[in-house]
């Protein structure tokens, strides 16, 4: 058994890892750390919970867990690093931002790996700190590295991906509010995303002579969970030699599925699952890849980490179900 930390326990990325952690078989949760919360059962925060697991949020941590994961909001990993100490062979495993690019990576003597399964196993495998990936990154990622690892990314690609409110995080806003959300859409941070960064770090990880431009729109979408994301862009081959060569990509990624069939945000929904969909016509390409925010986009993927990290196999305790109707 492993022991475990959370830290950031109040917020929607912990309480997935909590639920998924609790029938982990090789995990035990040994602290959950919430300032706002501490001494307050967790099922305060997570009402799901209730019944299901005794103990509160705490204050202070145990530096001695063999893992811990920082669920803090994004440039918020630093400071509490400089602050609490781990010992010498605590495993990290960041769900924020502050470590993803190469340029950021390293930190008072820890090296961070970005933490894309699909893109860096081997690494993964053999790394103490992880930066574990963005939402809409790995729906994106997911979507592109088949093509980049074929050098057939030779145009601009334009990207329009819709997320759910819970990606916004825990603490109400304007756009997350009922009123506002419900019935309605929009967009934010059109051709800016701060995830634009790692999608072109990793695109040139393996096509590093890509220079076009990532065309990327990104909406709020009138539900609480999940990243239905349409990707287009010019291509030479047949539909079925681009199949072809996504299967032989994702060939040992047990969480990645490729179809030609219509496909819909459910089907992932509450699993760790990426289901991407091709359909091409004429010289262009329409990729659709659906994701779980919380889950292959947080949580999940961090737990698929945890499990390359310890020499687990990858799919521990992420046998989840899709909610389907």
């Amino acid at each position: 058994m492993i022991n475990i930390g959370i830290i950031g326990g109040s917020g929607y990325t912990a309480g997935e890892l909590i639920r998924i952690l609790m029938f982990h078989p090789n995990a035990k949760i040994d602290f959950v750390y919430s300032t706002t919360n501490a001494g307050k059962p967790l099922s305060i925060a997570h009402h799901d919970l209730l019944g299901d697991i005794e103990m509160n949020f705490t204050d202070t941590v145990n530096p001695n867990v063999d893992v811990v994961f920082l669920c803090l909001g994004h440039g918020k990993s630093i400071s509490f690093l400089e602050n609490n100490q781990f010992s010498d062979q605590t495993k990290i495993i960041d769900l924020g931002n502050d470590f993803r690019l190469t340029k950021d990576k390293d930190f008072n003597g820890k090296s961070f790996v970005y933490g894309l399964p699909e893109l860096n196993k081997t690494d993964i495998k053999n790394t103490q700190f992880i930066a574990n990936p963005g939402c809409f990154a790995t729906a994106i990622q997911l979507a592109l590295l088949p093509l980049a690892s074929n050098g057939l990314l030779n145009d601009d690609v334009h990207i329009n991906a819709t997320t759910g409110s819970t990606g916004a995080g825990v603490t109400p806003s304007e756009t997350t509010h009922f009123s506002w959300r419900n019935n309605n859409m929009s967009h934010y941070k059109a051709f800016n995303h701060q995830h634009l960064g790692e999608i072109n770090q990793s695109i040139n990880q393996i096509q590093s002579a890509y220079k076009h431009e990532l065309i990327f729109v990104p909406n709020r979408g009138d539900f609480a969970r999940g990243i239905f994301a349409t990707l287009y862009t010019k291509i030479e081959g047949s539909l079925e030699d681009v199949v072809a060569k996504y299967k032989a990509f994702y060939k040992d990624h047990p969480f990645v599925t490729v179809t030609t069939t219509d496909i819909n945000m459910k089907q992932v929904v509450q699993t760790n699952k990426c289901i991407i969909s091709l359909i091409k016509k004429g010289d262009r390409i329409l990729i659709t890849s659906v994701i779980d925010n919380l889950v292959k986009g947080a949580s999940g993927q961090a737990i698929q980490n945890m499990n390359l990290m310890f020499g687990f196999d990858e799919s521990t305790g992420l046998h989840l179900k899709p909610s389907g109707f």
